[in-house]
């Protein structure tokens, strides 16, 4: 081969890569395009691609339980992920409010509790409240009543105050602890009456009722939701409800204030119930959530299941849920302050 032929050659040969590295960069750059590292996560990183973890307050088959499982059910197929139930129970819920706040704010673990935390550095239990958490969803909040077993010797509440009077100490309430349904409505009696009972510690609204049920102790302060279905089959009886107006499935239960005018200032007042993520959950998780939770809430066969359990529905998020939480926290801490109950005032807690 003569010189020009092979030049001839090499120009051909180097002209053909110029062209194949150029294509290469071309569908390199185009690729880049279509999946490049500087454009959002890829789908599979979406919120979530895991199994989400909500940890309830309270023990099994209780109250606050028995409202989250059916809500977790359905809002899962919403978010396309599990929602793995724990009950993580002890220190009147503080213990699973702990947990949670320690977890990453990544919205894969959820905190399904009550109203307690929002008496929690009232009571001195652990210095946090829903203030160091981001509301997902306000489920709704119930009336609760007085109750004793079907062999209980009281028939009113005035009967049992007034034993609790004549002998300080021996009528045995069962409570959820310090902070808890019971002890809060039991620290408005004594404001209320003067009379002061025994007050003997479960783990739920469950194990407290079941406790009345089979005259461990005499008395409990029951929520609807959680008595309902042992009134209706006549193993326990509700003595008197908390509230203004009659409830439903339960007209003919007297009013507290028909026995003692004196509570109508701590009324209208009840526990509630909600799904929270720690601070600096980023706002695009939170907005996933809500919206799951939502929709299921919305689903025929839960509200259903709240009008069953007389709930009262909130169905709020963001700024409502945040004013209807420090609402909460504001009137009741003034009316425990009120009672005796506490000597922390609003001020001196940081809450305005």
């Amino acid at each position: 081969m003569n010189c020009k032929k092979l030049i001839s050659l090499l120009m051909v040969i180097s002209l053909t890569l110029c062209l194949l590295t150029g294509c290469g960069s071309a569908s390199s750059s185009a690729l880049a395009e279509n999946t490049g590292s500087d454009s959002a996560p890829a789908a599979s990183d979406a919120f979530p691609s895991k199994d989400i973890h909500g940890i309830v307050q309270w023990g099994a088959g209780g109250g606050t339980d028995s409202l989250m499982r059916p809500l977790a059910e359905l809002a899962q197929a919403q978010l396309g992920a599990s929602i793995v139930i724990e009950n993580m129970t002890g220190g009147t819920g503080s213990i699973a409010t702990q947990h949670v706040a320690q977890q990453a704010a990544d919205g894969y673990t959820l905190l399904m509790g009550a109203e307690n935390p929002q008496l929690y550095k009232a009571l001195d239990i652990i210095d946090l409240t829903y203030a160091d958490f981001e509301p997902v969803f306000l489920i709704g909040d119930e009336t609760v009543g007085v109750v004793v077993s079907k062999d209980s010797p009281y028939t009113s509440l005035t009967e049992i105050v007034q034993a609790a009077l004549a002998a300080p100490g021996t009528v045995k309430l069962s409570t959820t602890g310090e902070g808890g349904l019971p002890w809060e409505v039991a620290s408005f009696l004594t404001a209320v009456t003067g009379a002061t009972f025994n007050q003997i510690p479960y783990d739920s609204d469950a194990t407290a009722k079941t406790a009345v049920l089979g005259g461990e102790c005499d008395f409990t302060i029951c929520k609807v939701q959680s008595g309902i279905e042992d009134y209706k089959a006549g193993d326990l009886k509700f003595l008197c409800m908390l509230a203004t107006e009659p409830v439903a499935q339960l007209e003919d239960i007297p009013l507290i204030t028909a026995e003692y005018p004196e509570f109508a200032d701590y009324l209208p007042w009840g526990p509630f119930y909600g799904v929270f993520v720690p601070k600096g959950t980023d706002q695009a998780v939170i907005d996933t959530l809500s919206a799951a939770f939502k929709t299921a809430f919305e689903d025929s066969s839960y509200q259903e299941l709240l009008t069953s359990f007389n709930i009262n529905p909130l169905g709020c998020t963001g700024d409502e849920a945040k004013t209807y939480l420090t609402n909460w926290q504001t009137n009741t801490i003034t009316a425990l302050v009120n009672s005796g109950a506490i000597t922390k005032s609003l001020s001196e807690l940081g809450i305005e």
